[in-house]
C-alpha cells in the first residue's frame, strides 16, 4: 500500500508526514488486492443495527452509527488509520477537528499508547474538549473557525506528528468502507436502492463509494447539506446548468461537523454521488429539527446534524416511495455528543 496524488500520479509511503503532494493535489490510497490492512487497534467498535422506521409514511432502515463507542460513526476510519499507523511506528498524531473525528483519533491514540493532538476551534463545547482530555488529548483551542484550526494544526506538524485528518489522510475513509460492506451483509448479499448521509467533509461519501465499488453495485447515494451552507449542492447543480443563489435566510448551523465551507474532497465527493446516479439535497434547520423529533419518537437519540439523512429522505420520497426500495439512513452521531 501507498499513497499516490491525485494529480501527478507520484508516490507517497504510508508513514509520509506530507499533508498533500509537493504539486498540491490531495493523497489517494493505493492497495493491492492481497494488501491486509491492520485493525489491531480496538475499542469496541461494533456491527451496528440496521432497525425499520416509518417516518411519515416512508418506511427506512435505520443503521444506528450513534451507538459506536465514541458516539459515531466516525470510529470506523479512525480504527484503521489507528490501526495502520501504530504498525508504521507512529507515535504522535495531530488533527484539527470540531468534536467527532477529534473524539474518535484521540479514543484510538489512547487505546494504542499513542501521543494525540486536536486543535479545535474556539466554539466547540466544553463536553467535547472534556472527552478529548478525557482520552489524554492535548488539546489546543484555536481563536476563529474550523477552517482556522485547520490552518493552525499544519503550522506545527514538523517531523514528529503524523496528520491523522479525516479530510485529508485517505486512510480514514479506507477504515468508513466497512459500513458498506455490512449493510451489505445485513440486508441478506444485497445492496440498499438508496444510502441518505449528510456530506460533511466526505469521509462518509467517500468511505461508502469505495466500499460499494468494491462489492460491486452502488446504491444511489444522496449526500444532504444544510441551506446555509452547500458548497456540494451548489457545484452539483451548477454542473447541469443550474445556478444557485445563496439562501438569504439559510441557517449556518453550529455544529460545524455539518457546515463545512470548503470541503476538501469536493471533486472526489461529486465523482461519487454522479457515479452512483445519486443526489445532493439541502434541508432547513426545521426539517433537521423535525426528523430529529421523528427519531426520538423511534427511541434514537441523535445530535442533530445526524438527522440530516431522515429529513431529506422524507422531503425526497415526499409521494412515497416503491415498497421494495431498501432506503438506508446512517444515524451518525449521538445526541449525548452535544
Amino acid at each position: 500500500m501507498y499513497f499516490y496524488c491525485e494529480k501527478c500520479k507520484k508516490q507517497y509511503p504510508l508513514n509520509t508526514h506530507a499533508i498533500r503532494c509537493s504539486c498540491g493535489g490531495l493523497f489517494r490510497l493505493h492497495k493491492d488486492p492481497e494488501d491486509v490492512v491492520p485493525q489491531d487497534v480496538s475499542i469496541g467498535h461494533m456491527v451496528t443495527p440496521l432497525v425499520p422506521m416509518n417516518a411519515g409514511g416512508i418506511e427506512v432502515l435505520l443503521k444506528l452509527e450513534n451507538l459506536q463507542p465514541t458516539g459515531s460513526y466516525k470510529d470506523r476510519g479512525a480504527a484503521t488509520l489507528v490501526s495502520v499507523a501504530k504498525s508504521l511506528g507512529i507515535t504522535k498524531i495531530a488533527l484539527d477537528s470540531a468534536g467527532y473525528a477529534g473524539a474518535s483519533v484521540a479514543a484510538y491514540a489512547a487505546a494504542a499508547g499513542m501521543d494525540c493532538r486536536v486543535y479545535v476551534p474556539e466554539g466547540v463545547p466544553d463536553g467535547a474538549r472534556q472527552q478529548l482530555q478525557t482520552y489524554g488529548a492535548e488539546v489546543e483551542i484555536v481563536k476563529g473557525t474550523r477552517m482556522d484550526a485547520c490552518a493552525e494544526v499544519k503550522k506545527h506538524l514538523g517531523s514528529s506528528w503524523y496528520y491523522a485528518s479525516p479530510a485529508y489522510n485517505p486512510l480514514f475513509a479506507e477504515g468508513v468502507k466497512s459500513l458498506a460492506h455490512e449493510l451489505y451483509e445485513q440486508l441478506g448479499g444485497k445492496v440498499p436502492e438508496y444510502v441518505f448521509i449528510p456530506a460533511g467533509n466526505g469521509s462518509l461519501v467517500i468511505g461508502l463509494y469505495l466500499g460499494f465499488m468494491e462489492i460491486g453495485r452502488l446504491p444511489r447515494i444522496v449526500a444532504v447539506q444544510n441551506d446555509g451552507c452547500a458548497p456540494l449542492y451548489r457545484a452539483f447543480m451548477e454542473k447541469r446548468g443550474i445556478p444557485v443563489e445563496e439562501e438569504e435566510d439559510g441557517i449556518v448551523f453550529e455544529d460545524p461537523n455539518f457546515s463545512i465551507e470548503r470541503p476538501k474532497r469536493l471533486q472526489e465527493m461529486l465523482f461519487a454521488i454522479e457515479s452512483s446516479g445519486g443526489d445532493v439535497m439541502t434541508v432547513t434547520q426545521q426539517e433537521l429539527e423535525e426528523a430529529r423529533a421523528d427519531l426520538g419518537r423511534r427511541g434514537v437519540y441523535a445530535e442533530l446534524s445526524a438527522a440530516a439523512g431522515l429529513a431529506a429522505a422524507k422531503k425526497f420520497f415526499t409521494h412515497g416511495k416503491p415498497d421494495n426500495y431498501k432506503v438506508v439512513v446512517p444515524v451518525t452521531g449521538s445526541g449525548f455528543k452535544r
